[in-house]
């Protein structure tokens, strides 16, 4: 594996342990203010956080004579990407308050089957190893996840189109993160999901400020760490990584989720969902072995 593909996986894979954390401030977060306005106010504050570095950045390519993306390519990919991950973020918050959270997590992570199909359509070929590494990994997630009987119910619909909308979200990053400033591209989409999501909070719930204030630390953890950091980390990250991998690679939220849903709740792992850890591992480590070469 070349240096870039391998850091590249690191930052993906530092991103899903971030996202994994943030499942444990999402949860909490719910108990203070509605899913409208947690989305908004995390967005907005992930949009903030990187306005700094989007300057600075921007004076030091000046400095240095670096040329820079074109402004209407990343706002188009800035709005595009914002689009996607507030729409598929909007839809898991609304189906996990009608489903649990075993199954929310279960169909969520199916973006790994989902964009290797998507891909297909887009004119890229996914190999034996890595459809075997996905089919391995949604097995996995089976064991970590679900605890009942899969029943496709109000909430699972919900979660199930939000995980096809995450699955586009990976493949427009994939199109745009070659194409503009990682950073900016993020800030913008944070910036799109954020007002379109307090628009919607305004809408449908009734946003008050001592809620927000009740429930700043969830919040800012989701805000600064999964948003500014995570989601950043994600579009630098899959610059030289194939999308279906780095969907694998992502899925690993799952699984530090309910680690740290036991390190920091108190929840306890059960046989099943520790051989469910191990399955999605072996699934990312599988797709992230070299080919072997074809004897001429």
């Amino acid at each position: 594996m070349c240096k870039k593909s391998l850091r590249s996986s690191a930052l993906l894979l530092l991103t899903a342990f971030i996202w994994g954390v943030a499942f444990v401030a999402q949860s909490v977060g719910m108990d203070y203010i509605g899913p409208f306005s947690f989305n908004g106010a995390r967005f907005l504050m992930g949009s903030i956080v990187l306005l700094p570095l989007v300057f600075v950045r921007r004076k030091k390519d000046k400095d240095k004579g670096l040329p820079r993306a074109g402004l209407k390519v990343t706002l188009t990919g800035g709005i595009c990407c914002g689009l996607a991950l507030c729409s598929a973020a909007l839809f898991q918050q609304i189906g996990i308050m009608y489903t649990t959270v075993g199954k929310a997590g279960f169909i969520t992570t199916l973006y790994i089957i989902i964009v290797p199909i998507m891909s297909i359509f887009l004119g890229k070929k996914a190999g034996e190893k890595i459809w075997i590494g996905a089919v391995l990994a949604a097995a996995g997630m089976y064991l970590l996840c679900m605890s009942e009987r899969l029943v496709l119910g109000k909430g699972d619909t919900y979660v199930f189109i939000c995980a096809i909308l995450f699955s586009v979200h990976i493949l427009v990053i994939d199109h745009f993160s070659p194409k503009a400033d990682g950073v900016e591209l993020s800030c913008i989409q944070f910036l799109t999901a954020g007002v379109i999501s307090s628009i919607l909070a305004f809408i449908f719930e009734e946003p008050a400020l001592q809620s927000f204030i009740d429930g700043i630390i969830p919040v800012a953890y989701a805000g600064i760490m999964s948003c500014g950091v995570a989601y950043t980390l994600q579009v630098v990250g899959q610059k030289n990584m194939d999308p279906t991998v780095a969907s694998l690679i992502l899925s690993m939220e799952s699984v530090f989720s309910v680690l740290s849903g036991w390190i920091i709740l108190g929840q306890a792992l059960s046989a099943k969902e520790m051989f469910g850890c191990v399955m999605v591992f072996g699934a990312v480590v599988l797709v992230q072995l070299p080919d072997r070469k074809k004897e001429v």
